[in-house]
């Protein structure tokens, strides 16, 4: 028996993905930014975002596909592949526990969830990790799922877009887990030689072994705003060179500022901005249905 034969964790169809996730418990929600305190209901009818300062909260992979897909129009898969634990690893408490809890308290089997569907009437393949599961970090699993969505983008020749919310490589699978950016890199090659459109989206955060390979990789790369971008965190870096950093350090405006992101774009905007670059850039190369 493996840890992952007794998990309810049913495939994530179309009504479910399209379902907001549950509001937290209480109806008030304090702004990390600015303080305010907000109405839990009206912070989910803003998808998330902060009304008074347009803070952007951190967002369910099943309210992203809700929010970027038509209704009815997702279709999972790969979404039966688990870890298998290769390493057996244990460190306060086993991996396998680990990755019983996070499947438990998510719905799903790993950090990444990839299908095919549409927008505004647009078919395109897309890839969204769930942060809450683990750090959203890279593992042998999510690697595969990556590499999935890009090949069936390739065979079907329509856009891949992904998008990123990882504190990178997963520790507990080791070398298997860094192997995951040269393999995911290769397969969005295949894109790349047929001009079929990768769009990566950064959220926060974005960082680690994720920024480190595909997510750094789009033929356009867009950010949400405030979002920590970048391989290692700024105290990392600032005890590493004993100096302080600029104001504003690997926040998604400062990268737009260095050349590193093609454009910022507030939540609400990003399902007519996505469109609109998957239209231009696939227009010549896609097969649109």
């Amino acid at each position: 028996m493996t840890w992952f034969d007794d998990l309810k964790t049913p495939k994530m169809k179309v009504a479910v993905s399209q379902r907001p996730s549950k509001v937290p418990e209480g109806l008030w929600v304090k702004c990390s930014h600015c303080a305010e305190i907000l109405q839990s209901k009206v912070l989910k009818e803003s998808l998330q975002v902060c009304p008074e300062c347009s803070f952007h909260f951190r967002m369910s992979a099943a309210d992203r596909i809700a929010m970027l897909t038509d209704e009815g129009s997702f279709d999972e898969y790969a979404e039966a592949l688990v870890s298998t634990d290769p390493l057996e690893f244990d460190d306060q408490k086993p991996y396998r526990d680990r990755l019983k809890l996070a499947a438990n308290g998510t719905g799903l089997r790993d950090a990444f969830v990839a299908g095919k569907a549409k927008l505004q009437g647009l078919s395109y393949h897309l890839g969204v990790f769930e942060f809450k599961f683990m750090g959203g970090s890279m593992g042998v699993v999510v690697g595969e799922k990556v590499t999935r969505l890009f090949e069936a983008a390739l065979l079907d020749r329509l856009p891949a877009v992904v998008v990123s919310a990882s504190g990178g490589a997963r520790m507990q699978e080791g070398i298997l887990s860094l192997m995951q950016m040269a393999k995911t890199t290769s397969a969005l090659g295949g894109l790349r030689r047929e001009g079929i459109p990768f769009i990566s989206i950064l959220t926060d955060p974005t960082t680690g072994g994720v920024a480190a390979s595909f997510a750094m990789l789009g033929d356009v790369i867009l950010a949400e705003p405030g979002a920590l971008v970048g391989f290692a965190g700024p105290r990392v870096i600032e005890q590493a060179i004993r100096q302080p950093l600029p104001p504003g350090f690997q926040r998604s405006e400062f990268l737009l500022k260095h050349g590193f992101v093609d454009r910022i774009v507030a939540r609400t905007d990003l399902a007519y901005e996505l469109k609109q670059w998957m239209w231009r850039l696939g227009r010549y190369t896609c097969r649109f249905s």
